[in-house]
């Protein structure tokens, strides 16, 4: 008979172990299933580099990063709230501080002391973990199927919690299985894309050898309507960084729709084009264009080389024509890199098979939450945002159906 104070969740990334914070919090028994040896990999992993939580812009502007899901983010964040994400952090014994651009990091940049916080405190509240516990759907009596290291289980689950993450990032265990588990009950899921990614360019190949890993600092980016500045990094294969990602979402549909989509870059977003102008068509006597562009302008390594990439020889010599490319260099996109190498996933599960409390209509007592969901957002803080306060949502909504009399 199982427990109706019992939930089981599949999944120990961030969404899931809030999900079993807040069941557990309330008294509940908790297990949690995942197929990795250990919690929360891909959570580490992003933290290597520095662990950027959240973001403290003001909220009505934070809710604007979540695009045409915002109205199905929306109630999940006024429920848990960047601010509650940062005093749970503090609870933790873990304090965080705002970096120069808003977004919120722990105070020693890391992941790892913030989880082990987490894990122990789990613990201690009950929650039990299961590790390289593989989900395989359900068996014909509707019981829970795993592939553990000593063979199939069969678990009966009356509360379950999907926080299966998306399909970036396989290796550390997010591979997108649990989409066709789902569609065998009748799940609509929208198709998962590759969401913050870079993008492939048809180098040439001296441009590719000289330059692949080389940063561009201090550009700007434009497509359609939306110019951001910051940084990037070119790769053997195209083009990838902070910067690509801000506009990743639209580039991508604009390849999706349309075979390509041209980017513009501009080489020094801080200076004028009659400035430009003024120092393109300055007499260089004997140098040569590549000096002239160094020194009046401060061009070299793969800035200036993106020019070469773009402009034929007599092109490069045409000083109107530089200068506006320098200004707004086209960057031909021809397509995404693969969702296994995407910082996040867009798609998943649709919010309209879902109830206000994240539970399947069509599956009573299933609630999904994380990256599982159907939605996407820029890096900076709101992916996790939204991952944390999804768990948190379908927790409660587990937490009230097994208060159910």
């Amino acid at each position: 008979m199982v427990s109706n104070r019992h939930c089981t969740i599949i999944g120990a990334g961030p969404a899931g172990l809030m999900a079993a914070e807040v069941l557990s919090q309330q008294g509940m028994q908790v297990d949690v299933y995942d197929a990795m040896p250990s919690a929360a990999r891909k959570f580490l992993m992003a933290g290597k580099g520095g662990m950027n939580i959240t973001h403290a812009e003001a909220f009505e502007d934070f809710l604007t990063r979540y695009g045409t899901r915002r109205e199905q983010i929306e109630p999940l964040l006024q429920a848990f709230p960047p601010q509650a994400l940062r005093d749970w952090i503090h609870d933790l014994g873990v304090e965080t501080f705002v970096g120069t651009s808003g977004r919120v990091f722990p105070k020693e940049m890391k992941a790892a002391p913030l989880l082990r916080a987490w894990l122990h405190r789990l613990r201690e509240q009950g929650v039990r973990f299961h590790m390289r516990h593989r989900w395989l759907g359900w068996n014909v009596q509707d019981a829970l199927r795993f592939n553990t290291p000593d063979g199939e289980i069969n678990i009966e689950a009356s509360s379950i919690v999907l926080a299966l993450g998306g399909a970036s990032w396989p290796q550390l265990g997010s591979d997108g299985a649990w989409t066709s588990l789902l569609e065998q009950r009748g799940i609509s899921i929208a198709p998962l894309r590759p969401s913050n990614c870079g993008f492939e360019i048809a180098w040439s190949p001296h441009f590719r050898q000289r330059y692949a890993g080389e940063p561009l600092k201090s550009v700007a980016a434009e497509f359609g309507d939306v110019r951001k500045q910051g940084e990037c990094m070119i790769d053997a294969n195209g083009i990838e960084g902070g910067l690509i990602y801000a506009l990743s979402a639209t580039l991508r549909d604009e390849i999706e729709a349309n075979g390509h989509a041209t980017l513009h870059l501009d080489l020094l977003p801080d200076w004028t084009l009659d400035r430009i102008e003024k120092e393109v068509m300055h007499p260089r006597g004997s140098r040569s264009l590549a000096s002239h562009l160094q020194s009046r302008l401060g061009l070299k390594g793969a800035k200036a080389n993106l020019l070469r990439e773009v402009l034929s020889v007599e092109q490069m010599n045409d000083p109107m024509l530089l200068a506006q490319t320098i200004k707004r260099l086209p960057l031909r996109l021809l397509t995404t890199r693969p969702l296994s190498e995407a910082i996040s996933t867009a798609g998943g599960v649709r919010f309209e098979e879902l109830d206000a409390n994240l539970m399947l209509n069509k599956l009573p007592g299933v609630f999904v939450c994380g990256e599982m969901l159907d939605w996407e957002a820029p890096t900076g803080g709101y992916l996790l945002s939204a991952c944390f306060a999804s768990g948190h949502a379908a927790g409660n909504g587990a937490l009230q159906r097994l208060k159910q009399p």
